[in-house]
């Protein structure tokens, strides 16, 4: 029996204002706890070699979004909804 591993379904990394945006998205064969989707995902906005915005989700903690320093939940929608998402937030720190 074949084990499926992750499988990368978006990956870009460009410029972005004065900054640089990093996306991959993975769909994995199982949810990864506490989420029960099957993405895993890592989205940046870097400054100067400084984290502005990002979305992760990570085992124990799930998905989730920083500001800076800060942290708070996310919820999870669909991949598009989560770019859509977070670009928004990488141009009102732009603002």
């Amino acid at each position: 029996m074949a084990i499926m591993k992750a499988k990368e379904i978006f990956r870009v990394k460009e410029a972005y204002g004065t900054g640089i945006v990093e996306i991959v998205i993975w769909q994995v064969p199982k949810p990864v706890p506490p989420s029960e989707h099957p993405y895993k995902y890592r989205l940046v906005y870097i400054i100067e070699g400084k984290r502005i915005v990002s979305y992760d989700k990570e085992r124990g903690k799930g998905d989730h979004k920083h500001f800076g320093d800060r942290e708070q939940a996310y919820r999870f929608v669909n991949p598009q909804q989560l770019m859509a998402d977070f670009m928004a937030d990488v141009k009102g720190a732009e603002q």
